[in-house]
């Protein structure tokens, strides 16, 4: 905190800072070992250079205010509430604690790169998340800072890092063989979601969210609407946790898959009543089976059928990878899974895209090797009748 009112700071590293505004917004920065050497030298600056006139009283309200501001009153009501979980994790686990840690007041271009620096070093952290962090952290900052001076040089402060992209799990064609059949025959009949997600690619939470109306046998589609998901209840109710059924990840996400022939079959087996559509396929009632009863049912199913733990994840990744492996088109694959972009459908499957490029590029091989087949022929064929 600012030392009897002054922007005069103690840094994390032991030094001391202060800061002048001048017109115009930017800053001029004072640093010493002491609090007294600071203040001398914002002294002594103003005296010698006459800027006294030019300085601007500072009015900018504090950084955690800011932030506290923008989470619990800007956004709670704009984002759905699995986004808003993301944002308030992130929030007030690293980014309100370090300006709070470290009795920093304001939101400036230091600040953020200081925060930066530190995000980048904490090894307990994992590259993907880090970059989640710094991403919401931007996004706070741009609204924060919205119309304020300055603030393209803030923002541009937040450099985010590279993840690697690891290459996914998924199932091989005798684990799947395996999982098919355990599913199909397992006592709880509510498996067969786990080949419905193998051969569509659909989400735990689309799954979980499907309801018999969103499926026309007659046509063969099934229709990906909404999705489930448990978030953190930040009402002050007696639960931890609640159940929300909202609009699948993104836009592209509402999609119409055509299913299977075997598929539809087993549907028309399990198929409610009419007045009964509108229950959700995997509880068989009004209200969705939660994710993690499921997720807990496929880890059962796993078992008895001899296969690796993996997580849910995994049956879509599965779906891509095979749709790949039979020559299915990039585009249609990406539509079919719900990607805002090809981009990320490429980026995240490239290993199997690079299978299918070794694939495109042995036929040139067998090409070449046949005209040189050929050409032997010719030249033999010419060599003989002469």
């Amino acid at each position: 905190m600012p030392r009897k009112g002054e922007n005069i700071y103690k840094r994390k590293d032991g030094r001391w800072e202060g800061r002048q505004q001048k017109i115009g917004g930017k800053y001029h920065y004072f640093y010493g070992k002491s609090y007294r050497e600071v203040k001398v030298k914002m002294r002594l600056f103003l005296e010698n250079n006459k800027l006294s006139e030019n300085i601007i009283p500072i009015s900018i309200p504090n950084a955690v205010d800011q932030f506290n501001t923008w989470l619990e009153c800007e956004i709670v009501n704009r984002v759905k509430p699995s986004t808003y979980e993301s944002y308030y994790n992130c929030l007030k686990k690293y980014i309100i604690p370090f300006y709070l840690n470290n009795y920093i007041d304001e939101i400036t271009e230091e600040s953020v790169m200081d925060f930066v620096k530190e995000m980048k070093e904490d090894t307990s952290i994992s590259e993907a998340y880090k970059k989640k962090i710094l991403a919401i952290f931007k996004t706070a900052l741009k609204e924060i800072l919205n119309n304020k001076k300055d603030s393209t040089a803030i923002l541009q402060a937040v450099k985010l890092p590279k993840a690697e992209q690891k290459e996914v799990e998924i199932f091989s064609m005798k684990e799947q063989r395996h999982i098919e059949w355990t599913a199909i025959n397992y006592e709880d009949k509510r498996a067969i979601g786990i080949i419905l997600c193998i051969y569509t690619g659909i989400r735990l939470g689309e799954l979980c969210a499907l309801r018999w109306s969103d499926f026309d046998l007659e046509a063969g589609t099934m229709s990906i609407k909404r999705t489930v998901t448990r978030t953190k209840n930040f009402t002050l109710q007696d639960t931890k946790t609640q159940l929300n059924v909202g609009t699948p990840k993104s836009r592209t996400s509402i999609r119409k898959i055509p299913l299977p022939a075997f598929l539809v079959a087993i549907a028309r087996e399990y198929i409610l009543i009419d007045d009964k559509e509108d229950y959700y396929v995997m509880s068989g009632s009004n209200v969705p089976i939660d994710p993690r009863a499921y997720q807990k049912l496929f880890k059962r199913v796993l078992k008895k059928a001899g296969v690796k733990d993996r997580k849910f994840h995994s049956t879509r990744h599965t779906f891509a990878t095979r749709a790949l492996e039979l020559h299915v088109d990039i585009k249609t694959v990406s539509e079919i899974l719900g990607h805002s972009n090809v981009a990320i459908t490429m980026n995240v499957y490239a290993h199997s895209l690079m299978e299918q490029k070794k694939i495109a590029i042995d036929k040139f091989n067998h090409m070449h090797l046949t005209s040189m087949e050929q050409q032997s022929f010719a030249v033999n064929s010419s060599v003989n009748t002469a």
